[in-house]
């Protein structure tokens, strides 16, 4: 069974989709195998939406396990009509039930809750308040900033166990990563919401907030435009002739937008409640969504796709 998620070119690789080959090869090593048999398992992110049939037309049949529906920058747009191809065990929220036309029972929680469950994140405490990024817009510039200010600065790039690590690490999060959210709640690290874009998908952020049962409040942020010749997101290391020359003049306006970003900081972290949704409710859906993968197996073992693994 393939598993299929959102992947970057040139070996980039952003936390959220970075949990899917990390988390379903551990829970499901004999059944996630990357081989091409006609059945896709659809993981975390938000992957239903109308490119999906497209994505993967080779599949007979298609997972959903804890996937959200949505389109970047909107929220419904058209949606793949559910018919026998699609297998829906989870889904992120109600929100996604909603757009999809589905029973309202089947908007558990994001799938990601399930790495409870594989990593320890019962660990000593190392920073007050980390911060991670929008994948789109980390950089070596926040990285800075987070530093200057003595907090942890998390990589939506970097190894998944690292940042999973740091998370743990950490009394506040603040966040702009949705998933950077979902594992603070599920770890039990009080988080803030961060929006420095309009970009940022409101819809996805709000559909997982219902599922655990808190308000979706961001706070918004100045944008920090990274610096020429830094890394990160998509940022690139590449300069001209002309960059060089005018490097002392950025150096300025960099390290002013520094200070700006770090007084927006310093205030927030002052003014702002973090979030944190209630124990029994994250451990009632990890619960939830065990048993939802126990059926999977289930199904699995009693043969429920093995017709399309013999096509």
């Amino acid at each position: 069974m393939q598993l299929y998620y959102c992947k970057y070119p040139d070996g980039r690789q952003n936390f959220g989709d970075a949990l899917n080959p990390w988390m379903w090869q551990q829970l499901l090593p004999d059944i996630i195998n990357d081989v091409e048999d006609g059945v896709t398992f659809v993981g975390i992110g938000t992957l239903i939406n109308e490119a999906l049939p497209r994505r993967t037309s080779n599949a007979k049949k298609r997972v959903i396990f804890g996937t959200g529906a949505g389109f970047p920058g909107s929220e419904y747009k058209s949606m793949p009509e559910i018919d026998d191809s699609y297998a829906i065990y989870s889904l992120r929220g109600p929100l996604s039930a909603k757009a999809l036309q589905v029973s309202d029972s089947l908007a558990i929680t994001d799938g990601a809750i399930l790495v409870r469950r594989l990593f320890d994140y019962h660990q000593p405490k190392k920073y007050h308040f980390s911060y991670m990024p929008h994948y789109n817009f980390a950089g070596e510039g926040w990285a800075q900033v987070c530093q200057n200010l003595g907090f942890g600065y998390i990589d939506p790039s970097s190894p998944v166990e690292e940042s999973l690590a740091l998370i743990s690490q950490t009394e506040i999060l603040l966040t702009e990563a949705m998933h950077g959210a979902i594992l603070a709640d599920a770890f039990r690290v009080p988080w803030i919401p961060i929006k420095t874009d309009p970009s940022i998908v409101d819809f996805k952020w709000q559909d997982w907030c219902l599922s655990v049962g808190v308000e979706y409040q961001p706070v918004s942020m100045s944008r920090y435009h990274q610096p020429r010749g830094t890394s990160g997101g998509w940022s690139k290391t590449d300069l001209s002739s002309k960059d060089l020359i005018l490097k002392p003049v950025r150096q300025v306006r960099d390290w002013y937008r520094q200070k700006q970003v770090m007084s927006e900081f310093s205030k927030i972290v002052q003014t702002v409640k973090p979030t944190l949704s209630k124990n029994d409710r994250t451990e009632q859906l990890t619960r939830q969504t065990e048993e939802k993968l126990e059926q999977f197996k289930q199904d699995v073992q009693e043969g429920k796709f093995k017709v399309y693994s013999e096509l």
